[in-house]
């Protein structure tokens, strides 16, 4: 990886570690802007490598969406809404630092398969587009999770 690539990395973290700590307005057409650019970035950049796909690049592919659906899920279970109390009939919501946990499980163990992957020879899986398709699985599972968990607005003015 280049410097700049982990530098935006780094950036894409603390952005997204940032956004579990903040009450944010529970808007299915907002949460799904990130995964949908992320995901679109990984493609294009998996289709622009011209790599062969090797068993272990799909072995490594399918652990580390596997993980980012069940951190996703995880995400979007634990968070919590509200009323927001600046913009009525808003519903907001967030992880907070049970959230960032998770986050940073996944990027754990996106890590260690990334060693495990290159140590056994995987260009593909290691490479910054599955990486951002990782992060896309994971933002967009949390993002489905939290629009079916959302409280009706007549619920949530009730204080249910």
């Amino acid at each position: 990886m280049t410097p700049i690539n982990v530098l935006l990395g780094l950036a894409l973290v603390a952005y997204i570690c940032s956004k579990q700590l903040r009450w944010r307005a529970v808007d299915p057409a907002q949460m799904f802007k990130l995964p949908i650019i992320l995901g679109v970035a990984g493609v294009l950049s998996i289709a622009g490598q011209h790599v062969t796909i090797h068993p272990v690049d799909v072995v490594i592919l399918g652990l580390s969406a596997l993980m980012a659906v069940a951190s996703g899920a995880l995400m979007g279970r634990i968070a919590r809404f509200r009323m927001s109390p600046t913009v009525p009939g808003t519903v907001e919501s967030r992880t907070g630092g049970a959230g960032i946990a998770i986050w940073i499980g996944l990027i754990l163990v996106r890590v260690a398969l990334d060693v495990a992957g290159h140590r056994m020879g995987s260009d593909l899986a290691v490479s910054t587009g599955s990486i951002l398709l990782v992060l896309a699985i994971n933002r967009a599972t949390s993002a489905l999770v939290v629009s079916a968990r959302q409280p009706h607005r007549a619920l949530a003015m009730a204080g249910r």
